[in-house]
């Protein structure tokens, strides 16, 4: 196997010297803390022909053997893990797993391993195991990609900090391709306790829940697509921005926003790109797909999709037209694969129909693949089916959706692109009230946990739910399981706020991971484009604990987003009630780390272009406890299944800090990234921008660590259907009787459940919700608005007593 070795970028920093390697000696000062490691040296002989305090392990298809061989580092004896044959899975020799020779970790430190090695493969790195009090051994992370070594070669990392309930820890050096790792002599050290002294410079009120500010300047434009671009500045675009006067006068419109600055910039816009999808490729351009054909027909067509796409670029901020998609798409999904292709699910078609066709980009032919060329299962996915990328290239399709019930089944899939089956997958509450609901691959990518909150249903219009779901895709056979509900808060159902009771949540909800690991959820509403819901929050992962925090003081219900800006703040626009007006008005949340007297910096950054497999090293101005990639958000409808938070396991020598940079590009996809640093005291810097590419990064480094997770799946399973054109949908698609105002009016063809059913309740609850006078289209009235039938809705003569 001719591969060269990984890469690591090197260069003088300070004292460095271009030569210095980044695997540094063991300290002085570190070799005084005790090993924790029972026979580091495999010089006491055990059972079943491995050392005392050590275990055969790993799985799959493949040959191998363990061997303990002389030439050791230090001592007599060495392990030797060999694979002469794999067609997949690994092997590795692992601490024992008991209690007599696990370390004993304690929660929240942090611990330095280190090993020596030699290797004849580029795919081998240390993997890292602990035992959960409850739970039992379970797979933690993987933590660094090991060089091709021909002689002995010291790898040091440092372990996350130990999660709750985790007494033990075991760890090894995993093999998932043909060759041989040897190791010997090794070590695993405390971590010291080192945090920064800082204090909080805000209010009480702000260094614990954090703040909202409105900032002075409005966004020019309806946008409801938000863009994070490599450069820190957003793209926000509107199309039409659901107003049927713009889309009559062909008035599209984007801008780009410049945090820095604080101003906006209109974009010229080539078509009306509103309820399109969007997602970064692998260059920084943004990929655009399809958008609004033609608005609904009052007893006519509904919502209609074009097949048109465009890419804009960041440097020149204009658009430009990509080859068509094989079908209309309004309200399709995109996905970022793990080879910088971009694969689309479901929307709307030219004739208002669904689409049955799934899309994939091709990143290396930059251009959208004939229908021929994807594979097809022939299924609705329904409209902005969220579809995150799983660790082993699967697609979890999350249950979150747009408009009415979910899919059929139960609601949550596994689409496995390469085989073309869908399994259904248990456990998610209440399917069909997920509308509108927020899922998101919870940090760090690595954990592969994801958490849905939320939703409701427009078309029965029920008090949107509380709900939360958590599933873990690393069980053999994972199945959602009920999470923590969302707190309440106020909600404003016409008359001003009150507090929420009962079961009331919020549908329309973001979602935003933030650097210190936690993760914000706000905005929202209580009913289908009503009812604006004042609440926000922090979730823990580590804890499963939601934190209420300050609310945006603005509304933020249908066509809203919320996002994170390189600074560490989060970004919040629009509001589109049923009334049909738009809130132009933005917000900035400045979580409670932002308060701090000081926050970690970056002083150096070796080399922005980053490698899969690479070791990237970074100088900072104070001790830090982690780093991590986050993904720039691409957010609409709630919805942004590219969102992800990959941890770099770090090796630290003063300031100097080496990051290992995962080779799975499953979990890192190619693309833009914000790097962040987190010290002790769970404080973020702010950003450095570093670009991830491949996958022709991996053609001379190591191949991607793909773990035998989700494997054992016991859901129903079906494959391709018979070839169709489209699935029918249902005319009143998006929760709105097209037969009252103009269409960027929504009167909800099933109005919340507290509103009678007269025409006097109906009428009060339209008045209170800002409805201005409403024309009747057509002859119908199947609300009985018009009851003296003069063609107005609403009027005295239709709330008058008979």
């Amino acid at each position: 196997m001719n591969r060269r070795r990984r890469r690591i970028a090197l260069v003088g920093v300070g004292a460095l010297t271009a030569g210095l390697l980044l695997s540094a000696p063991e300290s002085a000062e570190s070799a005084t803390i005790a090993n924790l490691v029972k026979n580091p040296g495999f010089e006491t002989a055990g059972t079943n022909g491995m050392p005392s305090c050590w275990e055969k392990s790993g799985g799959g298809d493949n040959d191998f053997s363990f061997a303990t061989v002389p030439g050791a580092h230090s001592g007599s004896k060495a392990m030797r893990v060999t694979l002469t044959r794999r067609v997949d899975g690994d092997r590795k020799a692992l601490i024992t797993e008991s209690s007599s020779c696990a370390p004993a970790v304690g929660v929240g430190r942090q611990y330095d391993l280190g090993l020596w090695y030699k290797t004849t493969t580029p795919d081998a790195g240390i993997t890292l195991f602990r035992h959960d009090t409850t739970a039992g051994w379970q797979y933690w992370t993987d933590l660094k990609t090991l060089s091709m070594a021909s002689a002995w070669t010291r790898a040091t990392v440092r372990t996350p900090a130990v999660p709750a309930h985790t007494d033990r820890v075991s760890w090894g050096v995993s093999v998932y391709g043909t060759g041989s790792a040897t190791t010997d002599d090794y070590t695993m050290r405390q971590v010291p306790h080192t945090r920064w002294p800082v204090w909080c410079t805000g209010t009480k009120d702000q260094c614990a829940d954090g703040s909202w500010s409105v900032l002075p300047t409005q966004n020019p434009v309806r946008s409801m697509h938000s863009v994070v671009l490599n450069n820190g500045k957003v793209l926000l675009i509107a199309g039409s921005g659901n107003s049927e006067e713009q889309f009559n006068a062909g008035t599209f419109t984007s801008a780009v926003y410049d945090p820095v600055k604080g101003t906006y910039k209109v974009i010229p816009t080539p078509k009306d790109l509103f309820c399109g999808g969007h997602v970064q490729l692998q260059d920084g351009r943004v990929l655009v797909m399809s958008g609004m054909k033609a608005y609904p027909v009052a007893g006519g067509h509904g919502y209609e999709g074009f097949k048109d796409s465009y890419v804009f670029d960041p440097k020149t901020e204009t658009y430009t037209k990509t080859n068509d998609l094989n079908d209309g798409h309004w309200y399709p999904s995109a996905t970022e694969l793990g080879n910088g292709d971009v694969v689309s699910f479901g929307g709307l078609r030219e004739d208002s129909t669904g689409s049955v066709t799934a899309e994939r980009f091709s990143a290396a032919q930059n251009q959208w693949l004939p229908v021929s060329q994807v594979h097809q299962t022939w299924s609705y996915w329904g409209l902005y089916p969220s579809m995150i990328l799983m660790q082993d290239g699967r697609l979890f399709y999350t249950g979150s959706h747009v408009f009415g019930n979910n899919i059929p089944g139960t609601g949550s899939a596994v689409y496995d692109y390469d085989a073309n089956t869908i399994t259904q997958i248990p456990g998610l509450q209440n399917k069909d009230e997920r509308d509108q609901s927020a899922s998101v691959l919870l940090p760090p990518a690595q954990s592969q946990r994801v958490l849905t909150i939320g939703g409701g249903n427009i078309d029965s219009n029920p008090d949107a739910n509380r709900l939360t779901d958590l599933i873990d895709l690393k069980q053999a056979n994972p199945s959602y399981v009920a999470g923590p509900p969302i707190p309440q808060g106020t909600v404003d159902l016409g008359a001003g706020k009150v507090a929420e009771t009962g079961g009331q949540g919020k549908m329309y909800v973001s979602a935003v991971l933030l650097p210190d690991g936690k993760v914000l959820e706000t905005g929202g509403a209580l009913h289908n484009r009503a009812d604006p819901v004042y609440e926000s929050s922090l979730y823990d992962p580590g804890t499963n604990t939601f934190d209420p925090v300050a609310a945006d003081p603005e509304s933020r219900g249908y066509h809203s987003s919320a996002f994170l800006l390189p600074d560490g703040r989060v970004m919040a626009t629009g509001d589109n009630p049923g009334n049909g007006t738009w809130n132009h008005n933005v917000s900035i949340y400045s979580p409670p780390y932002v308060y701090r007297s000081s926050r970690p910096k970056i002083t150096s950054l070796i080399n922005q272009e980053w490698k899969y497999g690479d070791t990237q090293r970074i100088t900072v101005d104070r001790p830090i406890a982690k780093a991590e990639l986050i993904r720039p958000a691409a957010v609409t409808h709630s919805s942004d299944p590219n969102q992800r938070f990959v941890d770099l396991p770090l090796s630290v020598s003063g300031n100097n800090v080496d990051l290992d940079v995962t080779s799975n590009p499953n979990l890192a996809p190619p693309g833009w990234y914000m790097l962040f640093t987190v010290d002790a005291n769970g404080v973020p810097s702010v950003a450095k921008w570093v670009h991830l590419t491949g996958p022709a990064a991996l053609s001379g480094t190591a191949s991607p660590h793909i773990h035998a997770f989700a494997g054992s799946l016991r859901g129903k399973v079906s494959g391709p259907g018979e070839k169709r054109a489209a699935q029918q949908v249902g005319p009143t698609l998006s929760g709105c009787d097209r037969h009252y105002g103009s269409i960027n009016v929504c009167v909800p063809t099933v109005f919340p459940p507290q509103v009678g059913k007269t025409a006097a309740a109906r009428c009060r609850w339209l008045r209170q919700n800002h409805y201005g006078r409403l024309e009747v289209n057509g002859g119908d009235d199947p609300l009985g608005l018009d009851r003296d039938r003069d063609g107005t809705a609403c009027g005295k003569g239709d709330v008058s007593r008979r």
